[in-house]
């Protein structure tokens, strides 16, 4: 079923933000076009207001439609010479800082953020380490704090293990329970999961790394920005951020503001503030407002 107008699909997401507080105005209208065809499909719905008027009506039904807005797709050491790259690039650098502490931005299921926790261990890292690991999606939060996964999708998560430099295996970092694969807890407890929103919410941490991958692809322009802005203002001074293999700084008002690393992973580096981007940033000092 066609969506009939774009003007019904803001009317559509306006409500929500005015209902549920969660604001997908500026995702990208490609994305949202694809994903609300499918929901109308599944919920037999005729049109976008008939959809509208069915998860105005019914909390239960916007929470099936919020699992299809928010993408919750994701794997261990997803693009293992990313993971590789921060082991050999990033990690050497968080090793001169007492208590590293990184950022992972739209961690859905949670596999990144433990993908992140296993490198930090083998690195003699994690136990000085905090993972804030957030989403909007209170789901995929769930499941990413219990560390659960079907084991059936374990052996290609060890094959991106060992390519990303693992130092052992895979297994050796979960018990098998009833064909699920259950991560051991003292990965999970270095690991804050919490909701946060790159619509809405503002920085409330100072970070050494923040991985943001395969996000912003679902923004539009404005938003893409709002959420680098909160990146740039999050990263400690010559801190790193890690973008998906999509995503860039660059043809934003922040591509002045960091430094790409060497190679075809997409990491970079917050620039020293006297060479950084806007003014408006630079006007803050570039320090990270500390809202906890």
């Amino acid at each position: 079923m066609p969506l009939h107008t774009d003007t019904q699909l803001h009317a559509l997401m306006e409500a929500i933000c005015q209902r549920y507080s969660y604001d997908f105005r500026n995702y990208s209208l490609p994305s949202q076009r694809r994903r609300l065809n499918q929901a109308l499909e599944r919920f037999a719905c005729a049109d976008l207001p008939a959809l509208q008027q069915l998860v105005l009506d019914d909390p239960a039904a916007f929470g099936k439609l919020l699992q299809m807005l928010t993408v919750p797709v994701t794997q261990m050491f997803r693009d293992p010479a990313f993971f590789l790259a921060v082991r050999q690039h990033v990690v050497p650098v968080l090793k001169t800082y007492p208590s590293p502490t990184i950022w992972v931005a739209g961690c859905c299921t949670g596999e990144e953020a433990l993908s992140l926790a296993i490198v930090l261990h083998e690195e003699g890292l994690l136990e000085r380490s905090t993972i804030y690991a957030t989403d909007i999606n209170p789901q995929a939060l769930a499941t990413a704090a219990r560390g659960a996964y079907r084991l059936q999708r374990l052996s290609d998560y060890g094959d991106n293990y060992l390519a990303a430099g693992g130092l052992g295996r895979l297994a050796d970092y979960y018990t098998v329970e009833h064909a699920t694969a259950q991560f051991d807890q003292r990965l999970l407890d270095r690991i804050n999961f919490a909701d946060h929103s790159l619509s809405t919410d503002s920085v409330f941490i100072e970070a050494q790394l923040i991985l943001c991958r395969n996000v912003l692809i679902y923004f539009n322009k404005t938003l893409q920005e709002r959420a680098l802005g909160l990146f740039h203002d999050a990263l400690c001074h010559r801190g790193f951020l890690g973008l998906g293999s999509k995503e860039s700084t660059h043809f934003t008002r922040f591509a002045v503001g960091f430094d790409p690393l060497p190679g075809a992973e997409k990491l970079y580096r917050k620039r020293a503030l006297s060479h950084a981007a806007p003014p408006h940033y630079a006007a803050r000092h570039g320090h990270a407002r500390n809202e906890t």
